[in-house]
């Protein structure tokens, strides 16, 4: 692989070197106006000046400031250094750097995928391509049917600049609570000359120990009113995980046993086997002690691939300006998965005739335990213990494509008329399925040591041997998201005149957008399972093999390296979930189609004029949107309870005021404030969902409600930004959301037969000898209302300075940093068993990011960090009976690249993404303190990505 990235790269190199002198016959281009990045031709009286050119990194900060400098709301920018040169490979990532943005990462390939803004879920903010609303989805959000939006499925160098708004414009898309990303793509005439831009990477990640070429190409050109652009990428990455899971929580025997269950899950240890040996602890210290859900390692490997294409053709004069853009890109997403652990859910001894390990018959014996005092973690020797080992194999792929006609004719000096129609559509398969194995009555020895990551197991019973394993079990599915969106937008705007000098400009239209969301999900575990038992456990111990499917993975000193599973030709070959998913597992409870169309009349205008010597600038404006939506989906009716066609259909209007502000209290010091109103619609997969239980594993159903209302929001924004110096910026800034009719979880404890679910709901954990689950189960039920109101609040502090007054080469030293703070928020208050209110935030109470970056000459050096405080888990917003407190570790990410000009048409470039390789997890506090914070003992869901290193070249021709 190294030999032929070589082979491409260096006859690339030395053609851009040679570039110059075999273009240097082409006068025919004609030269641009100079800008900030080109300055215009020397002149005699420059020869005794010096002249000072800001590029690279330094010019896309400086390019973004001036655009958050001129706006009279809150907006900041990420601009590209060059055309088809963004500043970093994932648009997610730069934005951030932008204070009040917190980056989620997609957990298999550890690229940044969603924003949250000021701590708000994903779904709060709305993302526009060109203007037009826009929604894609990808890997493990697939079947979601969320509004947020994943910048994983685009290539950075797709995009010449991004603008994002925290508040609110008439003009803007409304739905956005946190606010509005505007992605907007290159067109020729954004630099109008003849360009040929490329790039080409090695990327090699320090986990798979895997390389892979990436690549980019882009075209532009212009002659006279007419210009052309097209741009393709390609990049490919494999990643590595390895970690420990708990999957979902620790518990213990005393809450474990207790109806309906208190914790996460249920278990007893069965103390009156005859080999039960406490030791020194009494029968309440060990019921007590905590045990995880389930105590096994986790290893994974993705590869990914992403292919993008960006287009433009573009005619432009001095009154008109007419432009067709399109866009395509294709994520494909292949993973496989391997698993191995003991179960210790819904574990329990009662019967004593039973097979051991049978349902009944499975409560761990405790013969040499250990508490320990500090954690209250339960470790040792344990009998009737149970092994699962899953080889678990997905296939995702995302498609998206965009097209819109855009044009502006300037009327007249002060008036200008503009529209936009355009159409996207995104279609996000999964197919996914997992073969597990299990082992019955061994005897294990468990201990986390000081390293919960990697903790330790082992057993007297062989893990590699095939004859160990039996009750073989298959599960298939199958899941299709789609999103269509259509939008038409007229607008005009006319400047004016008013008394007293002041002037104002104004902007109205009207725009009518629809969208339509369907999800498609099926389930072909039953045929699998039928399939698997036509196999028998004979045949399937014959495909078994101790060679692991994934290379490379870390397990830690105490951890077997190797057990019984298959590999992924041998699971493809038998149990492909595309053939098994087929068309007749169609789950009805699960699957809809929701289409919602939008009819919008906006007015605003921006005013501007003298106050007491000083600048002020005003918008104020008006937006009416009325929404009807209309849901397909299936319902269970008759006394059969089958699953019928249902249509349901509904309509609201909001009227969404918005004032903003700048004042020039100096040349250097502005001053603004904003208030607006704006809302966020509900997620469309619980509004139009029925009542499921999305694991069938697990005892947690979920119910959708048709008739949640859109979350408003009334906004509050006051800042304080100093311009100091070119380039430089000190700001602070204060926020506060009023949030009503917000989507809220209820979870209760109901009984299987009121959900009206068949048996099959729930899986063989569940189900007694003839495949019934007992109607009189708990179930915790998960349903949505509005609430009440509540209060967001916090601050946020940005700088951003280049020092170019240090001597040289000093002077090519910048730095930026942003901070956000959240004061406590959560929707459900979080009570102890004392009945003790403890102060959770379901968002991070701060974040923080910071870059010092380095330019001089040819070289050119960045180094970053971004930081996100704990929060709490979304899955467990309240005490669940344990005392527990599920907390999502805070993690940053350091980042750096180094890149060196041989000239403009050759650049080195080094980039290093996660080099803190930083460990991702989850842990558990006990909320009364008693057995310490848990933060570095109690964890799951601990993995480690590695850190990733991309060696490439890329230049201009």
């Amino acid at each position: 692989m190294k030999k032929k990235i070589l082979e491409t790269m260096v006859p690339l190199a030395l053609a851009a070197m040679y570039a110059p002198a075999a273009l240097a016959q082409d006068t025919t281009t004609p030269q641009p106006a100079s800008t900030a990045t080109e300055p215009p031709p020397a002149t005699a009286d420059d020869a005794a000046s010096t002249t000072v050119v800001v590029t690279g990194f330094r010019s896309s900060l400086q390019k973004a400031l001036n655009l958050k400098q001129q706006a009279i709301g809150v907006r900041d920018s990420i601009v590209a250094e060059d055309i088809g040169k963004f500043p970093e490979a994932n648009v997610a990532e730069s934005l951030q750097r932008v204070p009040g943005v917190i980056l989620n990462r997609d957990e298999s390939s550890g690229e940044g995928q969603r924003i949250s803004i000021r701590g708000l879920p994903t779904e709060y903010s709305v993302t526009t391509l060109n203007g037009a609303p826009v929604n894609t989805t990808s890997t493990s959000t697939i079947g979601s049917a969320a509004r947020g939006f994943n910048y994983d499925v685009f290539a950075s160098e797709l995009f010449g600049r991004v603008d994002f708004y925290k508040t609110p414009l008439a003009e803007l898309t409304e739905g956005g609570l946190g606010g509005v990303v505007d992605l907007q793509t290159p067109r020729p005439f954004d630099n109008p000359k003849r360009t040929i831009r490329y790039g080409l990477t090695d990327t090699y990640n320090t986990a798979s120990k895997h390389n892979d070429p990436n690549g980019f190409v882009l075209y532009s050109n212009t002659w006279d009113n007419l210009g052309f652009l097209i741009g393709a990428s390609h990049t490919g990455s494999i990643n590595t995980r390895s970690g420990f899971e708990a999957t979902g929580g620790y518990n213990s025997s005393a809450n474990g046993s207790a109806s309906p269950v208190r914790g996460n899950f249920a278990l007893a240890l069965d103390f009156d086997s005859p080999l039960a040996n406490l030791g020194g602890y009494t029968r309440d210290q060990v019921a007590n002690a905590l045990l995880p859900r389930i105590y096994r390692f986790y290893g994974s490997q993705n590869e990914r691939t992403r292919d993008g294409l960006v287009s433009s053709l573009q005619w432009k004069t001095a009154t008109l300006n007419v432009s067709l853009d399109s866009m395509y890109s294709k994520l494909e997403n292949t993973r496989a998965e391997t698993l191995f652990g003991i179960l210790v859910r819904s574990t329990a001894t009662t019967n004593r005739n039973a097979a051991v390990g049978a349902s009944g018959n499975n409560g761990l014996i405790p013969l040499d335990v250990h508490i320990d005092p500090t954690t209250n973690l339960l470790t040792g020797t344990f009998g009737n213990t149970t092994y699962n080992a899953g080889a678990a194999y997905t296939k995702d792929e995302t498609k998206f494509g965009y097209s819109a006609l855009n044009a502006s004719w300037k009327a007249s000096p002060r008036l200008t008329l503009s529209g936009q129609a355009s159409l996207n559509q995104s279609t996000a398969t999964s197919a996914t399925g997992t073969l597990s194995g299990y082992i019955y009555g061994a005897t294990s020895t468990i201990d986390y040591g000081s390293d919960h990551v990697y903790p330790s197991i082992s057993s007297p019973t062989s893990y590699t041997d095939p004859n160990s394993w039996s009750g073989f079990t298959i599960s298939s599915g199958w899941t299709k998201e789609t999103d269509k969106g259509k939008q038409v937008r007229t607008a005009a705007d006319l400047d004016y005149d008013l008394p007293g000098g002041w002037t104002g400009h104004l902007k109205t239209g009207l725009s009518y957008v629809a969208t339509i969301k369907g999800v498609n999900k099926r389930n072909g575990t039953a045929l699998a399972t039928a399939k698997l038992n036509s196999i028998g456990a004979a045949g399937l111990r014959n495909a078994m093999t101790s060679t692991l499917p994934i290379n490379n993975l870390d397990f830690g000193a105490g951890w077997p390296h190797s057990w019984a599973t298959w590999n992924s030709s041998y699971f493809y070959s038998q149990f492909d979930p595309n053939v098994y998913s087929n068309e007749s597992t169609f789950q009805p409870s699960q699957s809809f189609a929701a289409e919602e169309d939008v009819s919008t009349a906006f007015a605003q205008s921006d005013f501007k004029g003298q106050v007491f010597g000083h600048e002020l600038r005003l918008n104020a404006g008006l937006r009416f949107s009325k929404t009807e939506t209309k849901i397909d989906n299936f319902k269970q009716k008759g006394t059969s309870l089958v699953y019928s066609p249902n249509h349901e259909q509904g309509s609201y209007s909001n009227v969404l005021p918005a004032l903003s502000s700048a004042f020039d209290v100096t040349d250097d010091l502005i001053w603004r404030a904003s208030w607006g109103k704006t809302i966020t619609r509900a997620s469309l997969s619980i509004i139009a969902a029925q009542t499921v239980i999305p694991n069938q594993f697990d005892t947690t159903a979920t119910s959708g409600n048709p008739s949640l209302r859109p979350q408003q929001s009334k906004n509050l924004d006051t800042s304080l930004e100093w311009y100091f110096k070119p380039g430089s910026l000190l700001s602070a800034a204060l926020f506060q959301k009023k949030l009503t009719d917000a989507t809220v979880a209820n979870t209760r404890v109901v009984t299987f037969g009121s959900l009206g679910l068949p048996d099959t709901a729930l899986g063989p954990l569940f189900q007694d000898a003839s495949g019934h689950v007992d109607p009189n189960l708990p179930i915790t039920l998960k349903s949505y209302t509005n609430a009440g109101e509540q209060t967001l609040k916090g601050y946020e502090l940005a700088y951003q300075q280049a020092f170019s007054f240090l001597p040289a080469p000093w002077s090519g030293l910048g730095a930026l940093a942003s901070y956000t703070h959240i004061n406590p928020f959560n929707s459900v208050p979080w009570v102890t068993n004392a009945g003790k209110t403890i102060d959770v935030n379901s968002v991070p109470k701060y974040a923080y990011s910071t870059t010092v970056y380095f330019e001089q000459g040819p070289l050119a050096m960045r180094l970053s960090w971004n930081y996100k405080d704990k929060y709490l888990h979304p899955d467990s917003p309240r005490n669940l009976g344990d005392d527990l407190i599920r907390w999502r570790a805070g993690r940053g990410y350091l980042d750096a690249n180094v890149s060196y000009k041989i000239n403009e048409n050759l650049e080195f470039r080094i980039d290093a993404l996660n080099l803190s390789n930083t460990l991702a997890y989850d842990y558990f506090e006990d909320a009364s303190g008693k057995f310490g914070s848990g933060k570095k003992t109690r964890m799951d869901y601990a993995k480690y990505d590695g850190r990733t290193i991309k060696f490439g070249i890329r230049g201009k021709l």
